[in-house]
């Protein structure tokens, strides 16, 4: 499918770092899931649902072109409103997506309305404070960003047990993203009277795309070494967390 900021959809050129990062998140939440089926939101292309083998997953996504050919089941849907029994899965998973929608806390209600008592939500999703400037969204495709104490807020809305956790990257992946953000902060200072908020979000998804896939169509070296053993999941203070986790129960 057509390679844009809305989704992870390829691992090729200096997209890799990225790819990987989302592939740690399913391996992580792969020890945090009960067994039983899994209901996979905002699954995208669904890379890594196999990482949660032997449970059964059920991918949901708004776009139809992203859960063509996957093999499992999937269902065509906004996550907000769930075409689906309420208590019907052991576990629910949500990786990148929450931000993606401007009232995610509708996302965390559907969450625990479709988990079987005693079922587990693991909401994953960047962390505001290293992801970009703090005081704004600059991704296009991102309606809210979280920080620790938001995402606990709302998970606890819906959630009696929420357990916070981040993603860490390594050194080498590290030095990536600084490298991507001095780019970034480059690219904002020509703009110091923030005219690009009033700029339609269409056009501003459709530039940040382009630039996207210009930046990122050939892999640097260090962008073709990360793996997923470049990210671990851990708990302590999470200021500095790449991701958060919210798992909840």
């Amino acid at each position: 499918m057509r390679v844009s900021g809305e989704r992870v959809s390829t691992p090729a050129g200096g997209f890799r770092p990225t790819w990987q990062r989302h592939v740690a998140a399913y391996a992580a939440a792969a020890d945090l899931l009960p067994q039983g089926r899994v209901l996979d939101l905002g699954c995208g292309v669904g890379h890594s649902f196999e990482l949660l083998a032997p449970r059964e997953t059920v991918g949901v996504d708004v776009s139809e072109e992203a859960l063509t050919g996957q093999e499992r089941a999937t269902i065509v849907a906004d996550m907000r409103e769930l075409p689906l029994t309420s208590e019907s899965f052991a576990s629910v998973l949500s990786v990148q997506s929450i931000e993606h929608v401007p009232n995610p806390e509708r996302v965390v209600a559907e969450a625990r309305r479709v988990l079987v008592p005693g079922g587990t939500a693991v909401f994953v999703t960047p962390n505001r404070l290293t992801f970009g400037p703090p005081d704004e969204i600059v991704d296009p495709y991102h309606h809210v960003e979280f920080d620790e104490g938001a995402l606990r807020s709302l998970c606890a809305a819906a959630f009696d047990d929420v357990e916070l956790r981040g993603l860490f990257g390594s050194e080498r992946y590290l030095a990536i993203v600084a490298r991507e953000r001095a780019r970034l902060d480059a690219l904002l200072r020509r703009d110091p009277l923030r005219v690009r908020r009033l700029v339609p979000r269409r056009l501003r998804q459709l530039a940040y795309d382009r630039m996207l896939r210009r930046a990122r169509a050939v892999a640097e070296p260090d962008e073709q070494a990360i793996e997923v053993s470049d990210f671990e999941l851990r708990g302590g203070p999470l200021d500095e967390a790449l991701d958060l986790f919210a798992i909840c129960r």
